[in-house]
């Protein structure tokens, strides 16, 4: 929240007020003492008191000044001790933070929100189109947009798309408030309360929170360093389980970076098909790859319109532009109608930023870019890691996307572990969060999406040093 200058007086005069030493009729110090005592400006004086005044806590009388209302409004003890208490579930507020929140000092190395950060965002080119589109648009953009999203957006997103070879019918396409909205909408038209879906493992945060919400279980599948998804392991559950949905993320998978190969997404195919199982993929990574040529996706291989893709470009421009997009196949026809009852419309703003955007090459040269600048980071931690924590520690080189995915030795003390992190300013995302389960508690993500400065290596490096 913002610290207005006014409030050194300001709170000053609320406290008196609330314990007794201001009374009703009081008369309170003029605008031109207030100004010399405190050293504000009249403007700031005069706002400060029409703040007291809108709280009513004080009254102005024209040409005598102002004095502590008749029946002041007590907002510290009367009006909040009235109201409900706000049940709060600490675990969630905790894995929020840990997951979500960059810390704002510059000294400290916050490899915990899996967002870009500042200086990776194409601020002036984002501020730029939004401008021209303001400018082109105008009163259009307070005006509800189609439900399933702009035509023009939904035809640049399928004819990209095409150039990897993920086939999407235009209108097969929904345009979504982000991915998670998306994901929502996969999940709740191919599943019931109580049914249960094959989830990847570890898998972020946010996602295990939908399957939750959705009252689901969950069979948990490995995700294996270097190769991926175990299918086998898959193939077993889908054999043993009445699996109604397989929920992943093939490319760049978050956390452990890994990218599953094309032999394993067919496979993955393969054994959905068999057991008539819809396959939910994340594919909001994609476009971050690290190697010559982009990835293609599990869709690729689907003629049954099993397959329900989703993906965002809030990972790939700003984490504020909420848009993401759904090919949802087959579910087209209820997941419509759920889009629609969750939300008349995507922000008219945003759709047609990214128009302008995949309208030009703009965003494909801002890509080239930020990958090469995330794989530079990545390359710099995977050292720092390599070169000063314990040789028994294992971090998995990612082929993309934004995390690190690190592997301690089972005699470390964790508790200890983060306390020391939390002292040298280094916050990185418990393994924890990725789990129902308490398999992961030993491991870590770091995620690199954010400037890597020689102040953040030498915390590392005294991070490692106590862990040896």
């Amino acid at each position: 929240m913002k610290d207005y200058k006014y409030k050194v007086f300001t709170s000053q005069i609320e406290e008196n007020i609330k314990n007794g030493i201001l009374k009703s009729g009081d008369k309170l110090p003029s605008i031109r003492r207030v100004k010399q005592e405190y050293g504000l400006s009249t403007s700031s004086v005069q706002s400060g008191y029409e703040d007291l005044v809108f709280k009513e806590l004080v009254t102005s009388f024209p040409r005598s000044g102002y004095c502590v209302s008749a029946n002041p409004k007590d907002v510290n003890e009367e009006t909040l001790s009235g109201l409900i208490p706000v049940p709060i579930n600490a675990v969630f507020r905790d894995n929020i933070g840990l997951t979500s929140y960059r810390k704002p000092h510059a000294e400290v190395a916050s490899f915990n929100a899996a967002t870009p950060s500042d200086l990776f965002v194409p601020q002036k080119l984002v501020l730029r189109t939004m401008q021209q589109v303001i400018r082109e648009k105008g009163a259009t953009l307070l005006r509800y947009y189609p439900s399933n999203g702009s035509d023009e957006l939904r035809e640049l997103i399928a004819r990209r798309s095409g150039q990897y070879g993920l086939a999407i019918n235009r209108d097969e396409l929904l345009i979504t408030d982000g991915a998670l909205q998306a994901f929502y909408i996969a999940l709740a038209v191919t599943t019931e309360p109580n049914d249960i879906v094959a989830v990847e493992s570890p898998c972020i945060f946010s996602m295990l929170e939908v399957i939750a919400s959705l009252r689901l279980r969950t069979v948990e599948i490995p995700v294996r360093r270097g190769d991926g998804l175990d299918t086998e392991y898959l193939k077993r559950t889908c054999q043993n389980n009445r699996i109604r949905a397989i929920v992943l993320t093939p490319n760049f998978h978050n956390p452990t970076g890994v990218l599953l190969s094309q032999e394993k997404k067919k496979i993955v195919y393969e054994i959905a098909r068999y057991h008539h199982t819809p396959v939910i993929e994340n594919d909001i990574y994609g476009d971050l790859y690290f190697s010559h040529s982009r990835p293609t996706t599990i869709r690729n291989f689907d003629n049954e319109g099993l397959v329900l893709t989703f993906s965002s470009f809030a990972k790939t421009i700003a984490p504020g532009i909420r848009l993401g997009w759904l090919a949802p196949g087959k579910f087209f026809e209820k997941a419509e109608r759920l889009k629609f009852s969750l939300g008349r419309s995507v922000a008219p703003l945003n759709q047609e930023l990214i128009i302008k955007l995949l309208s030009t090459s703009s965003y494909d040269r801002h890509l080239r870019v930020f990958r090469q600048e995330l794989k530079k980071q990545a390359l710099k931690l995977v050292d720092q890691f390599n070169t000063y924590f314990p040789i028994d520690c294992d971090t998995f080189i990612p082929a993309g996307g934004y995390s690190l995915w690190t592997k301690l030795p089972a005699h470390v003390d964790m508790r200890l572990f983060y306390e020391n992190c939390y002292k040298t300013g280094v916050y990185f995302t418990p393994g924890a969060t990725f789990s129902f389960t308490d398999v992961y508690d030993h491991c870590f993500r770091t995620v690199f999406s954010q400037r890597v400065t020689d102040s953040h290596l030498a915390a590392i490096a005294k991070l490692g040093d106590g862990l040896k």
